[in-house]
């Protein structure tokens, strides 16, 4: 169960930022659970969190409501969520009753806040592929083995609610600075967790959205190569601004990512599939 995952999104030619929109609307916001002892448990759980570790943030994140189009042209259906509802609802040791029963994506998660997290699938010039085995110390899945990545924030782009968004032009500047956002920030991830310089990056390529099933937790994957040798990355991993959040780096041949990818959380298993399916159809971007 735990290292299971469902592709929501499959881009194997890779999509650039100018093929990718967003549709950042409050439509896409997660729908309150009618069960209100389950609704409840949000807040309770994490009052109790709060009581545990008063260093805990309610930071404002991005929820993933589905997407529209297909092929050369996508648009991501964002809504906004928080760290708290994260917590409440997909971290719940009662997530599962907050999923309905529905073969529409959205419908099955529209009681979630299910933020939508990032990752990175990056190869290194002598075609290796960047891993980090992750510490002790995070919430999620501590000494798993992951891609470099994190989550898109609204606060990058000046968002911390909705109602900032009257009139269309304010709103289509919204859409277009959140869509650049998607691209910004696993850009941004990669150089804190791995401490490459970003002009060691390439211009980041959508490969699509994974779910893991435990938890009903997506993420977006995106392919960026770097043009230093492996040996090179590992000298600037030593001193990353996020280097506490892992405790190893490893670059690994592509054919050897297989063994790995079962020590992966199911989002990061579901990355490695739609780099498979990329490389598959033939578009390792040279």
């Amino acid at each position: 169960m735990e290292n299971a995952f469902n592709l929501l999104l499959s881009c194997p030619s890779g999509l650039s930022s100018s093929q990718v929109s967003v549709r950042f609307d409050e439509s896409y916001d997660r729908v309150p659970h009618p069960d209100s002892d389950l609704e409840n448990s949000v807040s309770e759980i994490w009052d109790k969190r709060i009581q545990q570790n008063s260093s805990l943030f309610n930071g404002k994140k991005f929820r993933y409501g589905g997407h529209d189009g297909t092929g050369l042209n996508i648009c991501l259906h964002l809504g906004l969520t928080d760290y708290r509802t994260f917590v409440g609802t997909n971290l719940n040791p009662l997530w599962e009753r907050f999923v309905v029963s529905s073969e529409d994506d959205c419908k099955q998660c529209q009681h979630t806040s299910s933020p939508l997290g990032n990752g990175a699938i990056v190869e290194t010039i002598d075609n290796k592929i960047l891993v980090l085995q992750r510490s002790n110390n995070v919430g999620e899945f501590p000494g798993y083995l992951v891609f470099p990545g994190g989550h898109p924030e609204p606060e990058e782009v000046g968002i911390t609610s909705h109602k900032c968004e009257n009139g269309l032009q304010k709103s289509e500047l919204s859409n277009s600075k959140v869509s650049q956002e998607m691209f910004d920030s696993i850009v941004r991830e990669v150089v804190e967790e791995i401490g490459v310089p970003a002009a060691t990056l390439s211009e980041p390529l959508l490969i699509g959205i994974s779910r893991r099933v435990l938890n009903a937790r997506p993420a977006a994957f995106f392919f960026i190569k770097c043009s230093l040798q492996s040996t090179q990355v590992q000298q600037f991993y030593s001193s990353a601004q996020d280097g506490y959040e892992s405790t190893k780096l490893y670059s690994i041949h592509p054919s050897e990512l297989e063994n790995m990818a079962s020590k992966m959380p199911g989002c990061h298993r579901g990355g490695f599939a739609l780099y498979k399916l990329m490389l598959e159809a033939g578009n390792n971007i040279k």
